[in-house]
């Protein structure tokens, strides 16, 4: 048996099914594999586990074609060997090449087909959900604990909130909030991955002098050339941010689609690495105030996943709910996780939340709700 991919195909096929296709391969992460030379045997067992694991399957002579997506992918290479003796690296190495690895310092996440927990952590009196909640060391540390504890992937520390209308204050100030507290809680928590909401250069360079594997910049690192210099130095991960609170959109996705293709392209011709870069849509950062852009780049988030990097889903508690649904910050969990699970299956990847514990829960669901096939004789593939 040989295996290959031929998704490449699709792009040659200028036909209105083939062009559909293609689009339908890119935002849902598809795959079309072949399976070649294959005798009747193998053939009939391939088409039925193919079946079995809900995918599209066409048989031609001695050959096989099947479109799965990612996350069936590994469920397939996971029951391999109980159907076949050979061949299984093969799946291996198309699997590998389709990876999205994201590398921040010394941590690297696989978030090929699973989400990270980015949780928050608000040093400032007046972010827009827990401004002044946490006051004094103590306080915070035993938040972050309570968040590493309920399986916090990141914690990141901010000294200044952006919400609508913010006020800026100096880099002097920012990092008076937010540098003692890395340094406590690298001493407390040494194995914990610390990122820093900032988009100021000094606060940048004074976060990384303490060991902050992460920056999460609103203006996406392009403002001021000595960002690129700095990022390019450093082996820190990056979330570059899309903003239109500047501007409005003829074509919101279009125009969504050609900043991060732009901004992409000035962070790796600057020498940073593309497996160090994430991205996030800029949920609430639009010109209008709550206004329904934000929807829109909630619901239009499946059409950047061709980038083929991570996307943030930063909707947490975000005022939008209560406009809408007419809910205060302290009750807008619920929704809040409903959205999330939402951007999560249409591909969003990090999960940046002020509510860790009950997102954990619903990304462990979420993940044993799609890995779950019941395969003949064997089960459910999940157990694997």
């Amino acid at each position: 048996m040989h295996i290959q991919e031929i998704t490449a195909r699709l792009r040659m096929d200028y036909t209105i099914a083939g062009q559909a296709l293609l689009k339908l391969a890119d935002e849902q992460n598809l795959l079309l594999l072949e399976f070649s030379q294959i005798d009747g045997s193998d053939q009939t067992k391939l088409v039925d586990l193919i079946q079995q694991l809900d995918s599209f399957v066409t048989v031609e002579d001695d050959t096989v074609q099947a479109m799965l997506d990612l996350r069936t992918l590994q469920q397939l290479i996971k029951v391999w060997d109980k159907f076949f003796a050979t061949n299984k690296e093969q799946l291996i190495d198309i699997l590998k090449a389709h990876q999205m690895i994201w590398k921040t310092g010394s941590f690297s996440y696989d978030l090929t087909n699973t989400a990270m927990i980015y949780g928050i952590m608000n040093n400032t009196p007046d972010s827009f959900y827990d401004g002044g909640y946490f006051q004094g060391e103590n306080a915070l540390l035993k938040h972050v604990e309570e968040m590493v504890d309920n399986g916090v992937d990141v914690v990141e520390v901010n000294g200044q909130t952006t919400r609508p209308g913010f006020t800026e204050v100096s880099p002097e100030v920012e990092m008076e909030r937010t540098i003692p507290l890395i340094r406590s809680i690298k001493k407390e928590f040494p194995n914990v991955n610390i990122a820093i909401d900032t988009y100021k250069l000094p606060v940048m360079k004074a976060a990384l002098d303490e060991g902050v594997s992460i920056i999460n910049d609103v203006n996406a690192f392009t403002d001021d050339p000595e960002k690129l210099k700095l990022m390019a130095d450093s082996d820190c991960g990056l979330l570059t941010m899309h903003s239109s609170r500047g501007h409005e959109y003829h074509n919101l996705t279009k125009g969504m689609y050609d900043f991060f293709e732009e901004n992409l392209q000035q962070l790796t011709s600057s020498g940073i690495d593309f497996e160090r870069i994430a991205i996030d849509q800029g949920v609430g950062y639009s010109k209008v105030v709550h206004g329904a852009q934000d929807y829109s780049m909630i619901r239009n988030l499946d059409q950047f996943n061709n980038l083929k990097r991570p996307m943030m889903v930063a909707i947490s508690r975000k005022g939008f709910f209560g406009d809408l649904l007419g809910i205060s910050k302290d009750d807008r969990l619920p929704m809040t996780l409903v959205t999330e699970a939402a951007m999560y299956l249409a591909g969003g990847r990090i999960l940046r939340v002020h509510d860790v514990k009950e997102t954990k829960q619903l990304v462990t669901l979420l993940d044993q709700i799609q890995d779950s096939f019941w395969l003949d004789g064997l089960g459910n593939s999940s157990d694997y």
